[in-house]
């Protein structure tokens, strides 16, 4: 019987880590003994364009998919992201989100406009939000943004830190584990 079941969508931008979020929380899973589906939808990801990958940890997961409105958990690695997929979180779920904002090209190109508030779609869901990628600066690298959400996330987790530091550790190169595992460590700090 695995510690934890669970059901999660990672969305982001191209280029912002998503995937090695989700390989991480995979790797993770299967070292507890979890049983784990990872579904990643590339599509645009080359171009800055939207990404979503799917996660179920649980005794018996059979789908890789995560219905609309069956997640217990958005990790979303930008503000606007995390309100376009808020349809997948169940009620009382959690929206963990970085506060950043990047402009898709129908605002660039003036198509459309960049929502004032575009969290104000989480209004009915427990949101935890944090300037993530000023973190990761602060840690060395802007590309550890996913790791400031990740630590965020292990403190809704049954996971020993020591667990989550050693699937960290197989999936990043060793040149980036010590920003990686910093900034790991301020996101569980955000979460005291």
């Amino acid at each position: 019987m695995s510690k934890a079941a669970f059901d999660l969508v990672i969305v982001g931008v191209g280029g912002q880590g998503t995937l090695l979020a989700s390989k991480i929380l995979g790797r993770l899973a299967l070292s507890e003994n979890c049983g784990v589906k990872v579904s990643e939808v590339h599509g645009m990801s080359q171009r800055g364009g939207s990404v979503i990958t799917h996660v179920r940890v649980g005794d018996s997961v059979h789908s890789p998919m995560v219905a609309l409105g069956g997640a217990d958990y958005l990790i979303s690695f930008e503000a606007l992201e995390a309100a376009r997929a808020a349809c997948y979180l169940k009620p009382g779920g959690t929206a963990i989100v970085n506060t950043q904002h990047i402009l898709p090209m129908p605002v660039i190109t003036g198509a459309a406009a960049y929502p004032d508030d575009p969290l104000s779609a989480l209004a009915s869901y427990r949101v935890e939000s944090a300037d993530a990628l000023g973190i990761a600066v602060e840690c060395g690298s802007q590309k550890a943004l996913n790791l400031v959400l990740l630590g965020m996330f292990s403190r809704h987790m049954p996971f020993e830190e020591a667990a989550w530091r050693d699937a960290i550790a197989d999936c990043v190169p060793q040149k980036t584990l010590e920003v990686n595992l910093a900034a790991f460590a301020r996101g569980r700090a955000l979460m005291g």
